[in-house]
This record gives C-alpha cells, sequence and structure tokens, in this order.
C-alpha cells in the first residue's frame, strides 16, 4: 500500500510539473507547393551547420519558408541536433562533402569517399537518405557526376550568388539576394556567416512581398536524376 501511495504522489507530481512547463512553439502548418503554378524561390546555404543555424531556422520558422541545407560531414556530426531540427522542420539536407575538398582536383576513390561519408550521417541523423550533391566551389567533371550517379544524388549549383563569403554586410548580401529573385532562382549563401543570418529575415519579407514562395531545391525542380547538373529550376 505504501509503495502504491508513493507511486501515485510521484505520478502526481509529474503530471502537476508537465502542466505547468511552457508549451513548445510549433512550427506553422507548411503547405506543399506546386512550383508549375506557383513562383517558386530555393534559398540554399553552404557549410554548415554552425553556431547561426539555429537562429537561421528560427527565421525561417517564424516566416514558413523552407530552404535547403547542405551541410558538411565534420559540420554535421559536431552539431546533430542542428541537422536533425532542421529535417523536422522541413528543411531539405543536402550533401556537401566531408572535409569541403575541391572534388575535381581529388581521385575518384576520394570522391566517393567525401561524398559517400556525409550521405551516410545525414541518412544517420535524419532518417532520410539525401538526394542532392552541392560540389564544394561548384566544382564538377566527369569523375564528380560519376560517383555522384553511383550514390543516387544529383548536383545543384545556384544561378544567383550573394557573395556573402566576400562582403560582411548583412544590407549588402541581403540586396543581391532580392535583387537576384525571379523564378525558379536556386539562390547560394552560407549559413556559416554571421552577416547571412543577420540578412536572411529582410530576404523573407521581400520574397514574400513579391508573392514569391520559398521552397526546398526539390520542391522546386520537381524531379531529378542523379549525377546531373541543376542551376535553377526555371520552368
Amino acid at each position: 500500500m505504501r509503495m502504491k501511495a508513493v507511486s501515485a504522489a510521484i505520478l502526481g507530481i509529474a503530471t502537476w510539473l508537465s502542466l505547468c512547463a511552457p508549451a513548445a512553439a510549433a512550427a506553422p502548418a507548411q503547405k506543399r507547393v506546386n512550383c508549375a503554378r506557383v513562383k517558386c524561390v530555393a534559398l540554399t546555404f553552404d557549410d554548415g551547420p554552425s553556431a547561426g543555424t539555429a537562429r537561421l531556422l528560427t527565421a525561417l520558422r517564424r516566416s514558413g519558408a523552407r530552404a535547403t541545407f547542405f551541410v558538411v560531414g565534420d559540420q554535421a556530426r559536431a552539431r546533430p541536433g542542428l541537422v536533425a531540427r532542421a529535417h523536422a522542420e522541413g528543411h531539405e539536407i543536402g550533401d556537401h562533402t566531408e572535409h569541403h575538398p575541391q572534388l575535381t582536383g581529388l581521385p575518384s576513390g576520394r570522391i566517393h569517399q567525401e561524398i559517400d561519408g556525409t550521405r551516410r550521417t545525414i541518412a544517420r541523423l535524419t532518417g532520410a537518405r539525401p538526394v542532392l550533391l552541392r560540389p564544394p566551389y561548384g566544382a564538377t567533371d566527369g569523375r564528380v557526376a560519376a560517383q555522384a550517379r553511383r550514390l543516387g544524388l544529383a548536383q545543384v549549383l545556384w544561378d544567383v550568388d550573394t557573395l556573402d563569403w566576400r562582403d560582411r554586410d548583412h544590407a549588402v548580401v541581403a540586396r543581391r539576394a532580392v535583387r537576384g529573385l525571379h523564378r525558379g532562382a536556386i539562390i547560394l549563401m552560407h549559413d556559416s556567416r554571421p552577416t547571412t543570418v543577420a540578412a536572411v529575415p529582410a530576404v523573407l519579407r521581400a520574397a514574400r512581398a513579391k508573392g514569391y514562395a520559398l521552397v526546398t531545391v526539390s520542391e522546386l525542380l520537381g524531379s531529378t536524376s542523379p549525377g546531373k547538373v541543376y542551376r535553377s529550376g526555371r520552368r
């Protein structure tokens, strides 16, 4: 009887604590978009996750926007919770290799290792196999394409470069991204840059004001072929 009374008391305390705990902020509902009918843009972020990625994810969630994160394997393993959070909040996770080398300067075996290591890390952290690869520096050739095809990954480059690695002024980065907005745009940014993270809210506001839907690369393209290079989603 005494044990039952103690168990009941513990259960009562646990219930009280659960009722008093603040509720987690729920992400806004994200409807899938038909980019054949709607003006779509894909924001893409390379080289993370980083210390600023959490802030970026919060800005995207508040706006109801989706994006694509091309993660580096070392960074993903250092911050696995951010990769899992991005996936859970509806963003796409793509492969940006293990250590960010220029793949065209490596032997084929090393190319495979660089891509496959991060591919496996993403699958382990998210429960979903990636379908997109962004070769570092946009450098690709026939051997890179062959390995991407072997691993089931389409290659995604970009048609709008914000040059956020060069200009450490968030207003400059935001203006460059906004000037590049057009239907089917794939916009290159880096969540490893604090000024880029600071620029994103202005980009989101401008894109919404201009009637663009902010979607993942896979939503923008609709379908992809492993190994093939995509630079935009113009339709």
